[in-house]
């Protein structure tokens, strides 16, 4: 999505999710709240841990609700990248 004419609002509400949810065909973004995977062997986790398969892994570090939250704080920002962490 091209940011430069867009106003804050618009980018607050569309950034990250510029197409439905694909599994839930949702315009929102749906809250995933996810806690734990399940891995097909010890290699299959290895890789992911590894970020050698992209894939999500766990809550915090491939959490798909937090993805779009990260790319909309870095487009209202004006940077590149976001990082959205826990603290507590």
């Amino acid at each position: 999505m091209a940011t430069k004419n867009l106003h804050l609002e618009t980018l607050a509400l569309h950034v990250g999710q510029e197409t439905p949810d694909p599994a839930t065909d949702s315009r929102a973004v749906p809250i995933y709240q996810t806690t734990s995977y399940v891995f097909h062997n010890s290699q299959h986790a290895a890789d992911r841990f590894g970020l050698r398969d992209a894939g999500n892994i766990y809550g915090r570090l491939t959490n798909s609700t937090q993805d779009v939250f990260e790319k909309r704080i870095a487009a209202l920002e004006g940077g590149v990248a976001a990082l959205a962490v826990a603290s507590g």
